[in-house]
């Protein structure tokens, strides 16, 4: 849903900081997972429905003929309606995209389903009825999930397959352009809280919002930040890991003796630097890190639907939107429609500060109004 890492990383606790949770915060920051309780949902869709749910499978067979797992809802008085996709978020999720007791994918489906479009939401590999190894995965491999999700509603004959398009979340938003960029009958994408920066600079620029929200000292912050990049660097321009270990190793060593009065010196002990490198067990985030969004913004041309919230902690809206503004520009891209809209999180939910406590205490799942956009924009298209 949101860029949760899969390897946790630790720090050791300081005087004035606040445990966060299930997102990498930054190289110092020790993650707890919270239990959260259901709290009433009330745009979640009860059957029965006014339109077809099909459960289906598909597979991927550039990835060991994977069979993947999801539901096909389309319209019932539409013949061959558009069909767009849904993707997911980093993080191991089902066909809703369930989290905290909230089911966006679920409800987007419904929504638009009820408006006209076929949608195709499916649970990532190694989840729910899916097969295949999820912990093994990077955003590479999800990419060649949608590209089996797209092979086969083009073998069906109950949709268009002239009008398949993308709808991303978060991570999902930096797939849909990846396989945009490659797939030039992809009809159209829509970018929910997808980044346009790179990897390191997502997390950093999340960690230090996410600090900012828990009321972290501002010192700590800026030395968590460049430490931070020293790490993310060094791995951004390295890929033999022993090599990345001995230079992350030496640069935390070295920052400890160049700055002996830093608030984080005390902590950068070997119990630490190799909590540091654990990092790099997860080939995931060492590809995310290292992951360009320009690279295939650039190349992608079909219709481009970019929204973010203002409240965004996790994928900050100005840097990321203007980011991808940028990108496609690069492209030549002539429908472009971006748009940050006031008061929602990173889920899309009217939120009071973003932070991601407030995730599960929302009654909303997803903002009416983004809805609406949504719909509007692709029928304006279609």
């Amino acid at each position: 849903m949101y860029f949760n890492i899969r390897t946790f990383i630790n720090y050791k606790n300081h005087s004035n900081l606040k445990p966060f949770t299930r997102i990498l915060s930054a190289i110092f920051f020790f993650f707890s997972l919270i239990l959260w309780s259901q709290n009433n949902r009330p745009q979640e869709p009860k059957e029965p429905f006014n339109y077809t749910s099909e459960d289906i499978t598909f597979i991927n067979y550039t990835a060991d003929s994977i069979p993947l797992a999801g539901t096909l809802t389309l319209p019932k008085h539409i013949k061959n309606p558009p069909v767009a996709i849904l993707i997911s978020g980093s993080g191991a999720q089902n066909r809703n995209e369930e989290l905290m007791g909230h089911k966006p994918f679920l409800v987007i489906a419904d929504y638009l389903t009820k408006n006209g479009m076929a949608v195709l939401r499916y649970d990532d590999r190694g989840v729910g009825e899916s097969k295949g190894n999820f912990q093994t995965a990077t955003t590479f491999d999800f990419a060649t999930d949608v590209e089996a999700a797209i092979d086969y509603l083009k073998s069906r004959k109950d949709i268009d397959a002239s009008k398949i398009g993308l709808i991303g979340h978060s991570e999902g938003g930096l797939i849909a352009p990846m396989v945009a960029s490659r797939n030039k009958d992809i009809a159209f994408i829509i970018l929910l809280a997808g980044p346009g920066i790179n990897g390191a600079d997502i997390l950093k620029t999340q960690a230090r919002k996410a600090g900012e929200l828990a009321g972290t000292p501002e010192g700590f912050l800026d030395e968590n930040e460049r430490l931070a990049s020293i790490i993310y660097d060094i791995i951004r321009t390295n890929t033999d890991e022993d090599i990345i270990k001995t230079k992350i190793t030496k640069a935390l060593n070295d920052y400890k003796t160049n700055n002996p009065m830093s608030v984080i010196a005390p902590y950068i002990t070997p119990v630490m630097i190799e909590q540091q490198l654990s990092i790099l067990k997860s080939v995931w985030i060492c590809n995310f890190i290292r992951i360009e969004p320009k690279d295939y913004l650039e190349k992608t041309t079909c219709p481009v639907l970019a929204l973010n919230g203002s409240k965004d902690f996790q994928v900050i809206p100005d840097i990321n939107l203007e980011g991808i503004k940028n990108g496609l520009e690069k492209a030549g891209n002539k429908d472009v429609t971006i748009k940050e809209i006031e008061g929602l999180n990173h889920l899309f939910q009217t939120a009071e500060t973003g932070s991601m406590q407030e995730y599960n205490k929302i009654e909303e799942t997803f903002s009416p109004m983004a809805l609406e956009i949504i719909k509007n924009w692709i029928l304006e298209r279609f």
